[in-house]
């Protein structure tokens, strides 16, 4: 299963912020986006999130194109792609309800609901999908804690867990740890961990290059409104096939 971008371009008030830019994100991978900010990075993940459409080129999921395939379909490929941005968004109610949220709007909502609640209750056997997703970011004492009273970390893992209890197959994440501590930080790369182990794919936008060091599989450098190189992580910080990168690596380019 494949979200891929194919020459992709993008702009705002005719400014180019994208200009032919081509990614793959697969299941059961983590792959950094990495590049100074403003570069763009947010706006690919949008385009790859299906919020925006391209100024020109194509979309595809699982090699499906995306915005030519009928409205009921491109909402179907929607659904199978969560976000997580870098300022969380959570409703004033508890965590439990807040992680929900994604199963309350999706088609078999009810059912996966009810086994929710009644996993929370002790009322059968199991765990619901909400729990499962608390628990990968290491929150489930949070479940009926009112989410106005948690800290900025943890209200970051919440909207990742929100993210994961509908099991999307792709799951992108906008510099997710840029304000958070290092133990916040550790949760959420430990929590991008065991989502790709669930065979969810995983792109991370970030200009922490220690970071993409840590947890990609795979790399792609966002330079000057394309992506300049992709490749394993080793390869890419060891041996770069740009002198861009290198040179970005070392911080010898400044944006």
């Amino acid at each position: 299963m494949t979200l891929e971008a194919t020459d992709v371009c993008y702009g705002y008030d005719d400014e180019a912020v994208l200009e032919e830019v081509s990614l793959s994100v697969n299941r059961g991978e983590v792959l950094a986006i990495i590049g100074p900010s403003g570069v763009g990075k947010s706006t690919l993940l949008r385009l790859l999130a299906l919020f925006d459409s391209p100024d020109r080129g194509r979309v595809t999921y699982d090699r499906n194109e995306v915005w030519t395939a009928p409205e009921r379909q491109r909402l179907e490929y929607r659904r199978k792609i969560g976000m997580v941005f870098q300022e969380p968004s959570l409703f004033d109610a508890s965590v439990r309800r807040n992680v929900t949220y994604g199963l309350r709007v999706r088609q078999s909502w009810r059912d996966r609901l009810r086994h929710e609640v009644a996993s929370l209750v002790g009322t059968q056997n199991g765990t619901g999908d909400a729990i499962d997703a608390l628990e990968t970011v290491g929150l489930r004492e949070k479940a009926t804690q009112d989410a106005a009273s948690l800290s900025g970390g943890e209200a970051q893992r919440v909207a990742f867990a929100r993210a994961l209890a509908y099991d999307p197959d792709i799951l992108l994440l906008d510099e997710p740890t840029s304000d958070l501590d290092p133990r916040n930080t550790a949760g959420i790369e430990d929590a991008v961990y065991r989502a790709r182990n669930r065979g969810i794919g995983v792109a991370i936008a970030t200009h922490d290059m220690h970071q993409a060091e840590r947890i990609a599989d795979r790399v792609a450098v966002l330079l000057g409104n394309d992506v300049i190189e992709v490749g394993d992580t080793e390869r890419v910080f060891e041996d770069p096939a740009d002198e861009r990168t290198q040179k970005f690596i070392d911080g010898e380019l400044i944006y």
